[in-house]
């Protein structure tokens, strides 16, 4: 028996709907977006995009400045020389700065706040001074199906598995090196020995929360998914003819991006209301909020809302080459030896200089133009 909503309650009901109306989605009777194509997809993802910018307006505005002095314009580029390291991003660094900054304003898709444990780096053009390019890895959701039905892991033990991976929330290049493929480098970088080892410095006292389980600091693989449907940047990814990402299917398309902010804290007071636990934060993993958002709408006579209909490709990067064997037979790992400055060779060779001398838009990359437009957007928030 459905219980009846009061005048408050389906308020937020209506506004709900609306909103998703105005991000491009079809109502009918489910959730669904209007047309099936990246225009449409980045269209539906601005409001959140726009949500997040106008949150962190103050500081994007006023680091901009210092932002600019390490972006170089494409004409200064020479991609022969170009010499990167792996820079660990470390609270209250430079690195920081500029790891928030481009996050923030780069992508099409906005920033989600990470959860549980968190690693970010930031590759650094030393030649040139400059960052070029991003990642950032978050704890992963407990459960996966994509995932879980590839790997087969046993239901007791998800938690110790999932635990020994994470999910990249971010990977990419920066203006002007994006031109020259240099998100395919990025993606490389998932797999080589320094962010393994990074890991296990940090993580060698690491307990589960779910279960309190204390866990070896190995990082056995690495998953992520694309931005909508197939993903140009990881198909076809290997390194000396060794697959360095794995497609394994695609998401059922849920998610939360789609819920602003303030209707999330609309939802949260509407279930606490009711007697609901709304805690969040440490110890309730990133799945949390989703949880919490499907709860509420079904409570508000819209179950199923939080599926949106936008289907990613779902990737898995080994770090060891045995990875279901460790899994299912207990067998010592095999580790995947990829050190990063031979990455950074191969993608060069195999990727950039092709790339520069054979399309030479990264070259027409102008910064002035494009602090001036984006100072000119945050601005206008």
């Amino acid at each position: 028996m459905k219980t009846k909503l009061n005048s408050s309650e389906i308020e937020i009901k209506k506004k709900i709907i609306k909103v998703l109306k105005e991000q491009g989605f079809k109502i009918n009777p489910h959730v669904r977006p209007a047309e099936y194509n990246k225009t449409t997809f980045r269209r539906i993802q601005q409001k959140a995009r726009f949500e997040q910018l106008s949150l962190h307006r103050n500081f994007l505005i006023d680091s901009i400045k210092k932002v600019k002095n390490y972006c170089k314009n494409g004409s200064e580029i020479i991609p022969e020389e170009i010499s990167l390291e792996l820079r660990e991003v470390q609270s209250g660094s430079l690195e920081e700065i500029l790891f928030r900054w481009w996050n923030l304003v780069w992508w099409s898709i906005p920033f989600q706040r990470s959860y549980g444990r968190q690693m970010r780096f930031l590759l650094w053009d030393k030649t040139h001074d400059a960052p070029f390019g991003l990642i950032c890895l978050q704890s992963p959701v407990l459960k996966m199906s994509v995932r879980d039905n590839y790997l087969d892991i046993p239901k007791d033990e998800l938690d110790i598995w999932i635990n020994m991976s994470m999910q990249a929330q971010r990977v990419g290049a920066l203006p002007p090196y994006n031109e020259i493929l240099g998100g395919k480098m990025v993606a490389l970088a998932l797999t080589c020995n320094e962010i393994r080892e990074a890991y296990k410095r940090k993580y060698r006292n690491y307990i589960s929360i779910i279960k309190g389980r204390k866990l070896k600091p190995e990082l056995l693989f690495i998953t992520t998914t694309s931005a909508f449907g197939k993903s140009s940047l990881y198909n076809r990814l290997k390194y000396n003819g060794e697959t360095v990402a794995m497609s394994l299917g695609y998401t059922q398309g849920s998610g939360t991006f789609h819920i602003p902010e303030e209707l999330y804290q609309e939802i949260l007071s509407f279930l606490s209301q009711k007697g609901i636990d709304v805690t969040r934060g440490y110890g309730h993993g990133p799945s949390r909020k989703l949880k919490l958002i499907s709860l509420g709408l079904k409570c508000l006579g819209l179950p199923k809302f939080e599926y949106h209909g936008i289907k990613r490709e779902f990737y898995l990067f080994p770090l060891v080459k045995n990875l279901k064997e460790i899994i299912h037979y207990s067998e010592k790992p095999i580790w995947v030896d990829r050190p990063f400055d031979k990455l950074v060779d191969y993608w060069k060779e195999r990727w950039a200089i092709p790339r520069a001398e054979r399309m030479l838009e990264w070259r027409e990359f102008d910064k002035n133009k494009f602090f001036q437009k984006v100072e000119k957007m945050l601005k206008g928030l």
